[in-house]
């Protein structure tokens, strides 16, 4: 065996590639784009290394063009759960045995082979599943997934550093060890890169994974599979079952072997979840680790100083790139009434500009939201701001679904702050702006940060820097991710860890060592070389 202390390479974030006409990128990623859609895949689920397919077929289709089918998968069924719950048993031991460096390379050769090989692979058929522009998919299914699996080897090591003192005579270490049972892993439908996270962080730290892949985004999810399998991932170490959560989660969350769960997607979702798991806590063998990131009401604060061709960039770039499908992507504005009437005129023309289509047609900013419910439930939200007398609607409003699901930038003005497009999670291309009186700053921070019971992302703009530092304080709790003079999207793995409190999540930070920290159970041991041999104290001498 060997016995040398081995050095994970450092880390460093994968470049972005920028797909411009004649590079030889976008020359590979239009072929890999046709070949996926001029070969339809049948996609099974993958239970103890094997495929299983239960003959209960859902197409896969493009949002931005729903008659395109990108193949079926096969829907798994309760027993199907109950099979990978037994696979991920069977799997566990050999592979939280396995010396941590073993494990640790899978995921490095994960990265390499992504980064080479299937880079192009997992960006179509991200771009053709969820609907994604070639820059928005290279930052999420290739660099941000690289990221994750280059990083997350790295921060193991410093959590496996981490040891306590020993004294004279005592010999004192602390075992890192994976929870006793399987984790639970439930990814979302807009990112790639958490989809290929969610599971295999816990995997890392020595756990065994069921994994439910968002429904309308399977064919990105079997590709991260083909990729570990091939980057030497054991059989039943992850074990893919998409389906219906309700008909996965039940078998799953009343198993008593249930160790953990990693969530990324609706409030109320995961609220039922703990809810689930939390109404007979003790049936369970140990307390189930629980981590999730859920919604958000994300906000941009100008202040009177702010720069205005930044602040405008940031807003349309916020709320409107991937359709605003994203946790962090801005939802409300608070804007002085001294920049108003300047940076509304920006908007509208910005806005304007912006082309909506076919993910395959590069030319465009935007492109379809997910699914038949995303887009009743944003047009929803359009259609009652356009029955509120206060709320306007200055561009987009626009929606059709003839041919896909297209919901145009919506930019809306609220009189009133804490209105329903203030409050409330849309989860599209929907941006409304309240405008204050420039003299009720400090006033309007404090509106700001108790309008929404989410707490995930925000940003400030201004050149003022006692402005920045009052609203960095009064803000504080409101965002996990806070940002100055930049979108509250796009964090980074390794430089800006990802998380929200209160309705947004569990804030343990993806993308640093925070989250790998939850996915395993320390033992301290301590070692005496010389222990006592009778058990009184000298002080129980007499004199």
């Amino acid at each position: 065996m060997f016995n040398g202390f081995f050095n994970i390479p450092e880390p460093k974030n994968e470049p972005v590639l920028m797909y411009a006409p004649g590079s030889p990128e976008r020359d590979e990623l239009k072929a890999k784009l046709q070949e996926m859609i001029d070969n339809p895949v049948e996609v099974p689920s993958i239970i103890g290394g094997k495929e299983v397919r239960s003959g209960h077929t859902v197409d896969m289709r493009c949002p931005h063009n729903h008659s395109q089918i990108l193949g079926h998968y096969h829907q798994a069924s309760a027993q199907q759960a109950e099979e990978a719950i037994a696979a991920a048993n069977a799997a566990k031991g050999e592979w939280s045995r396995m010396p941590w460096d073993n494990r640790a390379t899978v995921l490095l050769k994960a990265a390499e082979l992504l980064a080479g090989k299937y880079r192009q692979t997992l960006n179509a058929a991200t771009m053709l599943n969820m609907s994604k522009t070639p820059l928005q998919a290279e930052v999420d299914s290739a660099c941000e997934l690289i990221d994750f699996w280059r990083f997350n080897p790295h921060f193991m090591t410093q959590i496996y550093h981490d040891q306590p003192a020993s004294s004279h005579l005592v010999l004192n270490y602390m075992e890192h060890r994976p929870l006793e049972g399987f984790v639970f892993a439930i990814t979302p439908f807009n990112f790639t890169s958490i989809a290929g996270n969610l599971p295999t962080a816990p995997a890392l730290m020595g756990n065994a994974v069921v994994w439910k892949p968002a429904s309308s985004a399977v064919l990105p999810a079997y590709y991260i599979m083909q990729i570990l399998k091939e980057a030497g991932m054991p059989d039943g170490v992850i074990n893919m079952v998409p389906g219906p959560g309700p008909v996965i989660a039940p078998p799953v969350l009343n198993h008593l072997d249930l160790g953990g769960i990693h969530f990324t997607g609706s409030t109320q979702v995961f609220s039922t979840i703990w809810l689930a798991v939390g109404s007979d806590i003790r049936k369970y063998y140990s307390y189930p680790r629980i981590v999730g990131e859920t919604g958000g009401k994300d906000f941009i604060f100008a202040h009177a100083s702010a720069d205005m061709p930044v602040l405008a960039t940031a807003m349309v770039r916020g709320a409107y790139e991937y359709q605003g499908q994203k946790c962090s992507a801005a939802s409300r504005a608070y804007v002085p009434d001294n920049l108003w009437p300047e940076l509304k005129a920006r908007l509208l023309d910005d806005i304007a500009a912006i082309e909506m289509g076919d993910a395959c047609d590069f030319s465009n900013f935007m492109c379809a939201v997910i699914d038949e419910a995303s887009f009743k439930n944003i047009t929803g939200y359009i259609d009652y701001a356009k029955d509120n007398p206060d709320l306007e609607i200055i561009a987009g409003g626009g929606y059709d679904d003839s041919e896909g699901w297209y919901v145009e930038p919506t930019l809306v003005v609220s009189k009133d702050p804490k209105s329903r497009l203030m409050c409330e999670e849309i989860f599209g291309p929907v941006l409304t702006v309240y405008v204050y009186p420039e003299a009720e700053f400090e006033e309007h921070l404090a509106v700001c940060d108790q309008t929404s019971p989410y707490a995930l992302t925000g940003a400030i703009f201004g050149q003022d820097r006692q402005a920045i530092v009052k609203a960095t304080h009064a803000l504080r709790h409101a965002a996990g991710n806070f940002y100055i003079n930049d979108k509250p999207t796009g964090a980074v793995v390794g430089q800006q860890p990802f998380g929200g409190s209160r309705a947004s999540g569990t804030n343990d930070k993806a993308g640093s060592w925070l989250n790998l920290e939850r996915w395993i159970s320390p033992r301290t041991i301590k070692e005496n070389f010389l222990p006592p041999t009778n058990f009184r104290y000298p002080h129980m001498d007499k004199e």
